[in-house]
């Protein structure tokens, strides 16, 4: 006979939205709601050696942390588990069952290390625990090696295997593929069951389909208080406590769970929100490790289409293990598209060789001191550049593009320039970016202006230097280009600003100072507006 339960996980897979640090009040407020509320198993958090302890935070060295954060607390009729990830707690950090408040281990571990984790398995079962085996990604798994893993689950004889959809790539019909495997092959005594993640919002849809599904043996379904948990979020258990309660007979008490969201999760997730968005779209929808789509949308060089098409060149066997060196290199790859561009450099020298030069960046300052670009603008009557973006009241005679997002972004305004009679506006692009329509008036060598060495090798204001550098010209005035700072705005549009150049914002400081430093008696650069490149 089937035989449902609820987990939840929001203490442990909630946690990495805020670091495990709930806080100790927060901690003992959610365990004791989500014991009133009836659920069948209440994961507590991470067992991880590494870490130290704080009671405040659900992830724990050993048992005895455990014990002391939630020892003294009623478990009702739930049964209490915690979460190792294979290979950080080591046997010793796990004292007997029948010496500690958790009653079972969940063990997830990646398909390589399948026979290590399945012997870790067998010692955590021999201390007394029941044991969850979590094969995690489990779309990385092949029907054969599903069946490899059933056989040694099956030696094991342990409470639960779960379906672990690590970055909420399953669609129905491929889930219920797993579920049929899993439940013609395991033992009848082991249970199956199923975390969900919501990349494609089907962790709700897909956990019904599980419950509805015939099976003569338990079924665990995970889900969290407000689907709080990693990437795009879990199943919400509010959501499937309803369900459950109407069409599988259970009794929950759902106004509990809703004090707990209101009162202790409301507050993380105003301050960091989770659910589907289309960060977690993409990487589900290219069936890829999400730190590759993070990776790629740092940059803020690559618009959507090329970002899915390096997304897409990823080699299947490395999807779903990340690998930063890999993903840079395809990164570097896709952008270096060669080009011969003697033709255009040589056009480029002769049309700057001896006039005043002006370059714009986007720069507060642009705005902020535009008394000042104004007034060298009338005194010289400059050459005028910009770079990836375009003023709305300045007159520009360039417009350098190195960043196909920001191209994509400035393509009506392009398409106008070209169209004016009284000053033609020409484009300077580097060969990593397509043109939409006809040809770019100069198209250059990407590979040629880039710094491989620097921590962000394609700094759009470092690769015109390097093409000034190329013409021949020895001095340039520069507005606009303020340099970086973690507070304050970067830009006068605030919708260009991104994460990564806060972050970096010393490191990027420090990088084009150095480089005009390098540069000085080949070209000299003059700043009209402040700039923290120059003091």
């Amino acid at each position: 006979m089937k035989e449902i339960k609820l987990l939840d996980c929001t203490l442990r897979d909630g946690g990495f939205v805020n670091d495990w640090e709930f806080g100790y009040g927060n901690i003992i407020n959610i365990f004791e709601r989500l014991i009133s509320s009836g659920v069948d198993v209440l994961e507590i958090g991470f067992l991880d050696d590494r870490r130290p302890f704080d009671k405040n935070r659900t992830i724990m060295p050993d048992t005895k942390s455990a014990d002391d954060i939630f020892g003294r607390l009623d478990k009702g009729n739930a049964m209490i588990v915690a979460m190792i990830d294979y290979g950080t707690c080591r046997i010793e950090n796990l004292a007997p069952c029948a010496e500690s408040f958790i009653d079972g281990i969940r063990v997830i571990f990646k398909k390589h290390v399948m026979k290590e984790a399945i012997a870790y398995c067998r010692e955590v079962k021999q201390l007394g625990y029941q044991v969850y085996v979590q094969a995690v990604s489990i779309t990385s798994y092949s029907d054969r090696e599903i069946l490899d893993l059933i056989e040694l689950v099956n030696e094991l004889n342990p409470y639960a295997l779960s379906i672990v959809d690590t970055y909420g790539l399953l669609h129905q019909e491929n889930l219920m593929h797993y579920f049929e495997l899993f439940n013609h092959n395991l033992n009848r005594e082991i249970g199956i069951g199923y975390h969900s993640h919501n990349n494609f919002q089907l962790a709700y849809s897909n956990s019904i389909e599980v419950l509805r599904e015939t099976a003569d043996r338990r079924v665990l379904i995970d889900a969290s208080l407000y689907g709080m948990g990693k990437s795009a979020g879990n199943l919400p258990l509010e959501l499937i406590s309803m369900y459950m309660n109407t069409s599988c007979g259970r009794n929950f008490n759902t106004a509990q769970m809703l004090e707990a969201i209101d009162i202790n999760i409301m507050p993380f997730f105003r301050k960091s929100p989770w659910g589907y968005n289309l960060f977690f779209y993409i990487s589900a929808s290219n069936n890829c490790h999400p730190s590759y789509v993070k990776f790629l949308m740092d940059k803020q060089t690559l618009s959507l289409k090329a970002l899915n098409g390096i997304l897409d060149s990823i080699e299947p066997e490395k999807k779903l293990l990340y690998d930063k060196d890999y993903i840079e290199q395809l990164y570097r790859t896709y952008q270096s598209t060669e080009c011969n561009d003697e033709t255009e450099l040589a056009e480029l020298t002769k049309s700057l060789a001896g006039k005043a030069l002006l370059l714009l960046g986007p720069g507060k300052n642009m705005e902020l001191q535009k008394d000042r670009v104004l007034s060298y603008i009338e005194k010289t009557n400059p050459v005028i550049i910009s770079v990836n973006y375009i003023p709305d009241d300045i007159a520009i005679d360039y417009a350098f593009l190195s960043n196909s997002r920001r191209y994509v972004q400035l393509g009506s305004r392009l398409l106008e320039l070209k169209d004016r009679t009284d000053r033609k506006v020409k484009v300077i692009a580097t060969s990593n970016v397509t043109n939409v329509k006809d040809r770019f008036d100069y198209t250059l060598n990407y590979s040629s202006l880039i710094d491989p060495n620097a921590e962000i090798i394609d700094n759009s204001f470092v690769m015109l230097l390097n093409v000034l550098v190329k013409t021949g010209v020895s001095h340039a005035a520069c507005a606009g280009f303020d340099g970086y700072t973690y507070h304050g705005d970067n830009y006068f549009n605030a919708d260009m600003d991104y994460r990564i150049a806060r972050e970096k914002s010393q490191g990027i400081n420090q990088y084009v100072t150095e480089t005009l430093d390098r540069l000085a008696g080949t070209l000299n650069v003059e700043f009209i507006t402040d700039s923290r490149y120059h003091k």
